[in-house]
């Protein structure tokens, strides 16, 4: 029931529906921040000089771009400006666009599930309320319906109300989830149920993790022994290690990005509850700083409402490009 499925080809991320940038636009541009500001306003005799970037140099820094991202992208246009590049305000639309995609671009890589036939095991990371729980459900039921078999590892054993909402998200989609006793050791749920997605040859398993411990150190610790029971049992796993961040916590997610990758090496990052803030200029600010993988965004809490990062998609969201739909 729960086999492995014959696959050919690397899957990938499936095709986003249509109108979710249209979407993505309207609920990243809630709020007063640069990402509703009109950018003709940097220039009302309609044309750009040193007080448009500067002005502009504190929208982005506003939005949670970051004072280094921030630095990066206005050097690029005064070297534009000098070299009288940024004549009117499409052409400095044009330059903002080319240094944002400039930052996003190397980082907007597709999750891609080998045909292998071993488990591909994606270990999902990330503090309590960044919807982590919530993305696992969302994947998958992605993968199912690339034709995979998926099974849940209920690995935060510490929240009774994590385990309960896995178990709904896979009777919903008839997803096995292993599970144990509130309070099991997370390394030893996840190493059973790896066992178990082997023995049912499953193509791929999610874990859940816990977000918080009484301490930072002591949650990486736990996380980091998490990862190393999985490579006793399977040297190549887990093969994927997914961040997912909250992105309405501005600059404490850069932060968060900073800890988990420095403690376990991540592999990819999903960021969640960008309708719920206006300040999407995070996402550059860990992009630029980490340069790993954005794998997925989330807009709401629709299954499709979680889409692969596309970075020309999301450029032109923030900018307000309306032929986006």
């Amino acid at each position: 029931m729960f086999g492995r499925k014959k696959k050919t080809d690397t899957v990938q991320a499936q095709e986003k529906p249509r109108g979710f940038i249209g979407r993505l636009r309207a609920r990243l541009n809630r709020g007063d921040s640069w990402l509703t500001y009109d950018l003709a306003n940097l220039a009302p005799g309609g044309k750009i000089d040193e007080d448009s970037l500067d002005e502009l140099e504190s929208m982005l820094v506003m939005a949670d771009v970051g004072i280094d991202t921030t630095e990066r992208i206005i050097a690029g246009l005064r070297k534009r400006l000098a070299r009288k590049e940024l004549g009117d305000i499409n052409a400095l639309k044009a330059g903002l666009r080319a240094s944002l995609l400039e930052i996003l671009t190397p980082v907007a890589t597709p999750l891609a599930i080998p045909a292998r036939d071993e488990t591909f095991v994606i270990l999902m990371v990330g503090v309590n309320g960044a919807g982590k729980t919530t993305t696992i459900g969302k994947l998958a039921k992605r993968f199912q319906d690339q034709g995979l078999s998926v099974m849940l590892a209920a690995g935060d054993t510490f929240r009774a109300a994590a385990v309960e909402q896995l178990q709904t998200w896979g009777a919903r989609n008839n997803v096995p989830v292993i599970a144990q006793q509130s309070g099991a050791d997370p390394a030893a749920v996840v190493f059973d149920a790896l066992k178990a997605a082997k023995a049912r040859d499953i193509d791929v398993l999610l874990a859940d993790t816990a977000g918080r411990l009484q301490n930072q150190q002591g949650l990486m610790d736990e996380l980091a022994k998490v990862k190393r029971v999985l490579s006793r049992q399977d040297d190549s796993a887990p093969q994927e290690v997914m961040l997912v961040l909250d992105a309405s916590q501005g600059q404490n997610a850069l932060v968060q990005a900073e800890k988990f990758h420095e403690a376990l090496g991540l592999t990819g990052i999903t960021v969640t509850k960008l309708d719920g803030s206006a300040k999407g200029g995070i996402l550059l600010a860990i992009a630029n700083r980490l340069q790993v993988p954005v794998r997925f965004i989330g807009i709401g809490e629709a299954a499709e409402d979680l889409q692969p990062f596309n970075a020309d998609d999301f450029v032109d969201a923030l900018l307000g490009n309306d032929e986006t739909t």
